[in-house]
């Protein structure tokens, strides 16, 4: 028997008409509910494997070209600022980083709302083309203004990027597989690092008349997204549901897959209650201050080629120099998320371990005499080794939020909280803090602290939410009923699994939380 608290938390348009049957809209249920009426048995592991292989050939290699590419562009403004942008149009690298991330900020929960309406796939191409076309007109900007305008396209656009993934990881995989998967096309950071240090070292080397380099690094890096844009158009899915390169048989198979993690495929329809309880669950506002927290120190990237430069290093050695810490998140993403893959409940311990380097590199860099260029470079280097923390913490809201309302509600604070934190942290970087940079590394300290002191604050609260459901008495509610006709013209009633009927994780007390 349900307790009244329990009660109240249900969708109001689920009409309980009998004893047995609980009758649902088709509102009100999973877009992958009608797909695996008729399991009965579980889905045999050695198809469920070749379906996610399949899978993985299909989309893997997709997202992490796309995050590649959204990475490199976002952060051509920090190669170009030592290829003389900053020279040529009279700014700063710090006053167009933040209007990056406000665009993104203002934008973010539009895009969350067009992702769930629209299919996501499609959706995200035609954001993708935007953004190229944003990026290649860098090229034929002179003043603050032109650039202005261009980076506020590239702020909203890329808004619809991260979101999408995680909706498009969470209907493709398990929650298992989510926190591996969402770490290798996250780890394509360090991989446009480096590509996008290789590039800025070649265009260095292009003399034309009329057009210096950096404007041939914008024009370069914006094809390159117009062709990912086309492709992305045609080959990445929407949904399992209608996924082109899987049969009927296999859709069906791909969505009972992941029944294991009671969060559907998704719903088209927006629900206000699951709104509501997204605002009101107080683990959305402790990953979204984590979130926060946590990107202030991500002004590191577009301020890494001044800082490098800084020490003493010359343009040919700071540009390749600064492909080191994209190595450095490869591997530390890369074993990270393995980590957590491997010992069950352990994402809050993983990302907090993986802050411990940064706080050893912070140490180096404010307190090694100016002279010591070496040790400077390696404190540089070994601030920014506390990806994986940030990495887990996505799949890990992705995989502890049911409700497709809810996740994208939360998915949009989320990532709000990720721009308010990269908005911030351009401003802490000032000419009278040059050369030491003392407050903004003590800023950074700050929040390298505060985050693995989160994640352990949030792993305490799931566990204790999980030990009361565990202590309630089993959900003895009927069978789950909506009427569908068939081909014939018949209406007939199928049941449909608990774990489709688009409950959120408050409502669904079978439910139980990853650590």
């Amino acid at each position: 028997m349900r307790t009244s608290s329990q009660m109240s938390s249900d969708p109001p348009s689920i009409v309980l008409k009998d004893q047995k049957h609980v009758y649902l809209s088709h509102k009100d249920v999973d877009t992958g509910a009608q797909l695996v009426v008729g399991f009965t048995s579980p889905l045999d592991p050695d198809e469920a494997l070749r379906i996610r292989r399949k899978i993985d050939r299909h989309i893997m290699p997709m997202m992490c070209a796309l995050y590649w590419i959204q990475f490199m562009d976002k952060t051509t403004l920090g190669y170009a600022s030592v290829l003389g942008i900053q020279q040529a149009t009279n700014l700063t690298t710090n006053e167009l980083g933040t209007v990056f991330y406000l665009s993104y900020l203002l934008f973010e929960f539009p895009q969350n709302l067009a992702l769930q309406k629209f299919p996501v796939g499609k959706w995200m191409s035609i954001n993708i083309f935007v953004w190229a076309i944003a990026l290649a007109c860098h090229a034929a900007c002179k003043s603050f203004a032109g650039l202005l305008v261009v980076r506020m396209l590239l702020g909203a656009c890329e808004g619809s990027i991260t979101a999408g993934f995680l909706i498009v990881s969470s209907m493709f995989y398990t929650r298992t597989e989510q926190t591996l998967r969402v770490g290798y096309w996250f780890l394509m950071n360090g991989t446009a690092q480096v590509v996008a240090g290789f590039i800025s070292f070649g265009v260095f080397h292009i003399n034309t008349k009329g057009f210096e380099p950096w404007q041939w690094l914008m024009i370069i890096t914006g094809m390159i997204t117009v062709i990912l844009a086309i492709l992305f158009w045609f080959l990445f899915p929407d949904s399992p549901t209608n996924a082109w390169f899987l049969t009927p048989d296999e859709r069906a198979k791909a969505v009972q897959r992941i029944k294991e993690n009671q969060t559907g495929v998704e719903n088209k329809h927006f629900k206000m209650e699951q709104m509501t309880e997204a605002l009101t669950d107080p683990k959305t506002w402790l990953f979204a201050l984590f979130s926060a927290l946590n990107n202030v120190p991500n002004s590191l990237t577009n301020q890494q080629s001044l800082i490098i430069a800084s020490f003493g290093f010359s343009v040919l050695q700071t540009t390749l120099l600064s492909c080191v810490p994209g190595i450095l998140e490869i591997l530390t993403i890369f074993t990270g998320v393995w980590l957590a893959a491997q010992r069950p409940n352990s994402r809050a311990y993983v990302g907090a371990m993986y802050f411990i380097p940064s706080w050893f590199g912070i140490l180096l860099v404010n307190l090694l005499p100016w002279s010591n260029q070496a040790g400077l470079l390696v404190g540089q280097f070994l601030a920014e080794t506390s990806v994986p923390g940030f990495v887990l913490s996505l799949s890990w809201l992705n995989t502890v939020t049911a409700g497709h309302t809810k996740r994208v509600v939360t998915n949009a604070i989320m990532l709000s909280a990720y721009c308010v934190g990269n908005a911030a942290g351009p401003l802490m970087w000032k000419d009278q803090y040059k050369p030491r940079n003392h407050v903004p590394w003590a800023v950074i300290g700050v929040c390298y602290v505060a985050c693995p002191v989160l994640l352990l604050i949030i792993r305490a609260v799931l566990v204790r939410e999980n030990r009361i459901r565990d202590a309630e008495p089993v959900d003895a509610s009927g069978e789950y009923v909506i009427e569908r006709t068939t081909e014939d013209g018949k209406r007939v009633e199928v049941n449909i699994d608990k774990e489709f009927l688009d409950l959120t994780d408050r409502q669904n007390r079978d439910f139980r939380y990853v650590l």
